[in-house]
C-alpha cells in the first residue's frame, strides 16, 4: 500500500516530530524579532514537558479540558522561565548567551525538570490523556494525503495556524511593525514613542510559552510519558531553525519538517527492515547550532542572513 511507503511514512512521521521544533522555533522568532536572543529554549522546553504531564495525570475532568488545561500550564512553564531570561537580559542587560544557558542548565535535564519529574513520581507511567488523530479513519486511509494532512493530532493543525497569524502579525498590523522596529533599531523606535522594555518583555514571555507547549506536545503527543532529557537537543535545533529559516515563520515550518524527518528517518528505517546508527542523528541537534552560531558570530553575517540589527544588543535610553 502506497500509505506504508518509506516516502510518505517519513514525511507523516517527519511532520509530527517537526511539530515541536515549530512551536519552539515560532517562539524564538518573536523573541529575536525584538532584539532579544533566547538559548533558554532547550530549558523551557523540558520544563513545558515536565509540567503539561504533570498536568495530565493531575487534572481531573473530561478529556478535551484535560488536555487543553496541560498546554496551558505548559505555556506558563515556558514563559515563567523566559520571565527570568527577560529580567536578566532586558531590565539588568546582563548577556543573553551567559542567560540562556544558565536557565537551560538550571532547568535542563540534569536540572530543575528532572528534579519535578522525580519528586512528582511522573516517570515510568503513560499519559492519562495524550493528543491523537482528529479526523475520521476513511480520510486517514486516503491515498498518501490521508496520513500526511489527515493523520496528524490537534496540536499539528494548531502549529499551521500559529505559523499564519505570526506571519500576518509580523507583516500586516502595526504591533508587529513596531516589533520589527525594535529589533532593527530600539533608538528610533523609541523616539517614535514605542516602548523598547515592553514589547521585548512581550514578545520574550510569548516565546517562552511557545517553547513550553513544544516541550508538551513531546510528552502529551510523540512520546506520551516522562523521562529525563525528553526532548533531546530539540530546542537547540529550534534556535538553529530560526537562523536557517531567515527569520521567516514560513520557512520555519519547512525546517521545522526537515529536522523532523530526520528524526523520524530511523524509525522508518528499521520498519522496513533497514538498522541505522542512532547515534548519526543524534549528533545532528549540536551540528546544526554549531553551524548556526558561527553563521551568525559577526555583526555582518547576521545582518547578510537577515537577522534584527539590534540581536542581542541591550538598550537603555540613556545609551542614545
Amino acid at each position: 500500500m502506497v500509505n506504508n511507503s518509506l516516502v510518505v511514512v517519513v514525511i507523516a512521521s517527519g511532520i509530527l516530530f517537526g511539530t515541536p521544533l515549530l512551536f519552539a522555533a515560532l517562539g524564538e522568532l518573536l523573541a529575536e524579532r525584538s532584539g532579544v536572543l533566547n538559548l533558554g529554549v532547550e530549558g523551557m522546553m523540558l520544563m513545558g514537558a515536565v509540567t503539561g504531564f504533570w498536568a495530565v495525570e493531575r487534572v481531573h475532568a473530561a478529556r478535551p479540558l484535560v488536555l487543553a488545561a496541560a498546554v496551558g500550564v505548559a505555556a506558563l512553564a515556558g514563559a515563567a522561565l523566559a520571565l527570568i531570561h527577560a529580567f536578566l537580559v532586558i531590565t539588568l542587560r546582563a548577556n543573553q548567551i551567559v542567560s540562556g544557558l544558565a536557565l537551560t542548565i538550571f532547568a535542563g535535564a540534569a536540572g530543575l525538570s528532572s528534579y519535578l519529574g522525580n519528586d512528582l513520581h511522573l516517570s515510568g507511567k503513560p499519559a492519562r490523556y495524550q493528543f491523537q488523530e482528529i479526523f475520521p479513519k476513511s480520510l486517514q486511509d486516503l491515498p498518501i494525503v490521508g496520513p500526511v494532512i489527515f493523520g496528524q493530532p490537534l496540536l499539528v493543525y494548531g502549529s499551521w495556524a500559529c505559523v499564519v497569524l505570526i506571519a500576518l502579525y509580523l507583516t500586516r498590523t502595526r504591533p508587529g511593525l513596531n516589533v520589527r522596529a525594535v529589533g532593527e533599531s530600539p533608538a528610533a523606535a523609541d523616539a517614535m514613542g514605542v516602548s523598547v522594555p515592553r514589547y521585548r518583555y512581550a514578545h520574550t514571555l510569548v516565546g517562552g510559552a511557545f517553547a513550553g507547549i513544544g516541550g508538551a506536545t513531546f510528552s502529551l503527543s510523540i512520546t506520551p510519558q516522562w523521562v529525563d532529557g525528553l526532548t533531546e537537543g530539540a530546542g537547540w535545533i529550534a534556535i538553529a531553525l530560526v537562523i536557517f529559516s531567515f527569520w521567516r515563520p514560513t520557512l520555519c515550518l519547512v525546517g521545522a519538517y526537515f529536522f523532523g524527518a530526520f528524526k523520524a528517518l530511523p524509525f522508518a528505517l528499521q520498519g522496513h527492515g533497514v538498522t541505522v546508527a542512532p547515534e548519526l542523528f543524534q549528533t545532528l541537534p549540536y551540528v546544526a547550532t554549531i553551524v548556526a552560531l558561527v553563521l551568525v558570530s559577526s555583526r555582518a553575517a547576521r545582518l547578510r542572513f537577515g537577522a534584527p540589527a539590534a540581536l542581542g544588543l541591550p538598550y537603555a535610553r540613556e545609551e542614545r
